[in-house]
């Protein structure tokens, strides 16, 4: 993303925040941007050919080389828009608690967080749920 879009994105965040009655204890919401791509190998056995029989009678199907696909995936990261801070992180007396604000994009593990269905596609995070901030 570049600067203009970053902007872009605070300012519609801080006009969506705006509007959202609830303050936060604990949680920061974010609403989740599309996911990320990312390519990841992925290797699958080959059949040497048709079932044989052993020994005992059982048959089975021998798998000696190995294929290797690439294929592009959903990362298991995301990104999203910080919409509201917890009410601890506006307290004055930290300043490393000032490092996140309204609009900044960050990132966390796709699968943590809370979904917050009072606010459309949003997700309620914890602070050491968020893994950096895209600054």
């Amino acid at each position: 993303m570049n600067d203009q879009e970053i902007m872009d994105q605070t300012k519609l965040a801080e006009d969506v925040a705006e509007k959202i009655k609830y303050k936060f204890l604990d949680y920061f919401l974010v609403k989740p941007l599309d996911p990320i791509k990312v390519k990841k190998e992925f290797s699958k056995p080959v059949s040497t050919g048709t079932p044989s029989k052993d020994a005992d009678g059982i048959e089975a199907q021998d798998y000696d080389t190995v294929e290797t696909e690439v294929k592009e995936v959903d990362s298991d990261f995301r990104k999203g828009v910080v919409i509201k801070r917890p009410m601890y992180y506006d307290v004055e007396d930290d300043e490393h608690q000032r490092d996140i604000h309204v609009g900044d994009i960050v990132i966390f593990k796709d699968t943590t967080g809370i979904r917050f269905d009072l606010v459309k596609d949003s997700r309620l995070i914890r602070l050491y749920e968020i893994l950096g901030i895209e600054k």
